[in-house]
């Protein structure tokens, strides 16, 4: 949500994403497709699928390895067809500590799979899952809590009985991820960084 604030006026910032979504229902509740149809020469599409993809325990949602190469290779070749621009971005970072207090790949092959398909399509690729673990393991086990739905009994209206949610993000996680994505589309020499705003840094 805060990816938009960063952009100057001439970019528009269209979020299609949907929670709970894998590259397999996101096709078949045509949620694609319109935004397919809807690409102009130029655009940019941020690609990002796998923490439901490579839920076995939800089959309603799950996708095998194989089809979520294809699904993405799909959304790859749609975008180019019409001269729009693919970036590919790997899974976040899950929230969850080994004893040696680095963070655990919970992607496995699904991160692997967008890593390979980069270099297959040669499609830019935002390694946020590098990027993201990288962050959580400076932040630390504790201070990381700062970063996701960590909340207290009473602590939000929405929330009456606390939440603890090692996946999504609070309002101050969310904006530290998107500056890892921000850093990468500079670091990538995108046309679009170039509408990045930079922060009015207030004096006294």
């Amino acid at each position: 949500m805060p990816f938009a604030y960063f952009f100057d006026s001439t970019i528009e910032v269209d979020n299609k994403a949907k929670n709970g979504r894998s590259t397999r229902t996101f096709i078949s509740e045509n949620r694609w497709q319109p935004v397919a149809d809807s690409l102009q020469e130029g655009d940019y599409v941020f690609i990002q699928f796998g923490h439901n993809d490579e839920s076995k325990e939800k089959t309603d949602r799950y996708v095998t390895p194989e089809q979520f190469k294809i699904n993405l290779t799909r959304f790859v070749n749609e975008t180019r067809a019409k001269k729009a621009n693919p970036i590919l971005i790997t899974a976040v970072a899950r929230r969850k500590f080994d004893s040696t207090n680095h963070i655990v790949d919970g992607h496995g092959v699904y991160t692997q799979i967008v890593r390979e398909l980069s270099k297959e399509l040669d499609v830019p690729m935002i390694d946020l899952q590098r990027t993201s673990t990288a962050l959580l393991e400076k932040w630390g086990v504790e201070n990381s809590k700062l970063l996701f739905l960590q909340l207290e009994k009473g602590e939000h209206p929405n929330y009456p009985d606390g939440k603890i949610d090692n996946t999504h993000f609070s309002e101050l996680g969310a904006r530290k991820i998107a500056q890892l994505v921000l850093e990468d589309i500079k670091k990538l020499n995108l046309e679009l960084a170039n509408h990045i705003v930079k922060p009015v840094v207030k004096k006294g």
